[in-house]
């Protein structure tokens, strides 16, 4: 019989999976794996640090719907890779995380970057485990996805001792596991479905908050049917954003505030995988009058911050395929004509007072030519403070995952990486990136990643010269005067991406946006266009949360 070693059998399993590509910043530990990968067809791609090659694989998640994988090496590899995992396990994204230690043999000798790595991750994965034995690694490797993806999705950590990925075994000794984890989506009870469309049926005017739930049950198709036949219209949010298309005549797109005005006038919520997290004030917009049906497959998020009139448990395709034909139908609605009339009002208000020639750049202007010259269907990642507010309320979400943020952690940095991942999984689309000055330098050097991997992406650095929602934030709470610790002055990432092997444009004056923005997507490289905006203006989200005491 052949003999196969660790890092063969890791890949085998992956590759099993689907898997075609590994991200990674090299590591020594890893060996077994990269060479595994060569044999087998998967593209390794290999970052400048390991929290961007967490935040990619994320990405790959997000814009794929198959987990990514990323493998990083022991001791500081992992610690890098921790804030990417932080963030996968925030946004509830499915993440297999593959890490290297030191042999076992050398356990509590002081080996090269040993440190107990299992008691780092365990607050931040779903399920997290040590290999011990190389002919078990495709049990584990099949546990892992198990773990990550029943139920409501994230990540998971496996960890592959050095001396288990180097070892040999012959293929006799090794179980493929088989039919490991189910397809299966739950169902609610036939009698809460009942309640909550007797609910529904009752209300004047409901609508229906979409979150990051709906993309990983893939219930756009669903939600489409259950919208179109009730007549209810739809706010989707987070990770939701484009479940239903903006343009569709039941989306409720448009200003942060005019969104959250509209959700305070309904009577009947209906909350599909979205958290009453802090971006919802911890459910104070819902409260009583407001009835609330809230499903989720996660049934300890049923009742977190706001009890819910009636709680579902399952899983959000299978529950709006359940709902859909016992609520009766009404397609159209005055309410949903007025919803739709006062966000656009409200985007009519926002526009209030704003002048797009103004000097220095108003940062709507800057979101709006990008819009202008990206078109539709383009994936737009929004990073930062103050202008990813900006641009996430002007992006069209016309797909699933077409508008992605920084998320619930509130974590800086996944821009670049993402939008990486975005081109590696949809090269034929134009890709994105609207990016804060502060934010741009946590994972700048991805640029190198992006000129080494040929990715073509459109970076565009909204540079207010500080870190601009703090800043704002500090004046509002002690005075200009007391600003500290936020101006960074106008840093020149335009020539970085030069230095780099990319296209870099620095932009200073509105007249000069669209022009760059048509030579840098017909450069053909990955373009960075960094745009001086007012450093004065913040977002009216930023002065609303500061306000409330979000900030």
């Amino acid at each position: 019989m052949a003999e196969r070693t660790g890092g063969q059998l890791t890949v085998e399993a992956l590759k099993r999976e689907g898997v075609r590509v590994l991200f990674t910043l090299a590591g020594g530990h890893l060996f077994p794996i990269y060479d595994a990968c060569l044999d087998a067809g998967i593209r390794i791609v290999d970052t400048r640090h390991e929290q961007a090659a967490g935040h990619m694989a994320e990405g790959w998640s997000l814009f794929t719907g198959q987990m990514g994988v990323c493998a990083v090496t022991a001791g500081p590899g992992l610690t890098d890779a921790v804030t990417a995992i932080a963030n996968a396990f925030q946004s509830n994204s499915p993440l297999l995380v593959l890490g290297g230690r030191s042999a076992l043999l050398e356990n509590d000798r002081g080996s090269l970057q040993d440190i107990d790595q299992l008691a780092l991750v365990k607050p931040i994965t779903k399920w997290a485990r040590i290999c011990h034995h190389t002919h078990r690694i495709p049990e584990y490797v099949a546990m892992a996805y198990r773990h990550a993806l029943s139920g409501r999705p994230g990540p998971v950590y496996l960890e592959l001792p050095m001396d288990v990925l180097f070892a040999k075994v012959e293929e006799s000794q090794v179980r493929w596991p088989d039919q490991y984890r189910s397809t299966a989506r739950p169902t609610a009870e036939p009698a809460l479905l009942e309640q909550a469309a007797a609910l529904l049926a009752q209300a004047e005017r409901p609508l229906v908050l979409a979150g990051s739930g709906c993309l990983w049950s893939g219930a756009a198709a669903a939600l489409k049917r259950f919208s179109e036949r009730t007549g209810i219209p739809v706010v989707t949010r987070t990770g939701g954003r484009g479940v239903l298309p903006d343009s569709h005549p039941l989306a409720l797109a448009g200003p942060m505030m005019g969104i959250l005005s509209v959700l305070s006038q309904a009577d009947v919520v209906l909350a599909l995988g979205t958290r009453f997290n802090f971006t919802l004030l911890y459910g104070r917009l819902l409260q009583p009058p407001v009835r609330v049906i809230q499903v989720d497959i996660e049934p300890s998020e049923l009742g977190f911050n706001r009890g819910p009139d009636i709680g579902v448990f399952g899983d959000i395709r299978a529950v709006l395929d359940g709902l859909t034909p016992l609520v009766p139908e009404n397609p159209v609605r005055d309410w949903a004509r007025q919803a739709r009339q006062a966000l656009e009002e409200a985007a009519r208000s926002a526009r209030e007072g704003f002048s797009p020639d103004s000097f220095p750049i108003h940062p709507r202007r800057l979101v709006e030519e990008v819009r202008e010259v990206a078109g539709p269907e383009a994936i737009y990642v929004c990073d930062g403070g103050d202008i990813m507010l900006w641009g996430s309320e002007v992006f069209p979400a016309e797909r699933p995952a077409s508008v992605v943020t920084t998320g619930p952690l509130g974590c800086l940095g996944v821009g670049l990486p993402f939008a990486l991942a975005a081109k590696l999984a949809q090269p034929e689309r134009t890709v994105v990136l609207l990016s804060g000055d502060g934010t741009f330098g946590l994972n700048g050097m991805e640029f190198d990643t992006a000129v080494r991997h040929r990715l073509p992406i459109l970076c565009v650095v909204g540079n207010d010269q500080a870190w601009g929602m703090i800043k704002h934030g500090q004046e509002m709470f002690y005075g200009p005067e007391r600003v500290c610790a936020c101006e960074l002055g106008p840093v020149r990432y335009d020539l970085l991406a030069q230095a780099l092997g990319g296209h870099g444009e620095l932009v200073e004056r509105p007249e000069e946006i669209r022009p760059a923005l048509e030579r840098a997507m017909r450069s053909g490289l990955p373009a960075c266009v960094n745009v001086l905006t007012d450093p004065t203006l913040p977002h009216p989200v930023t002065k609303f949360a500061t306000e409330s005491g979000v900030l």
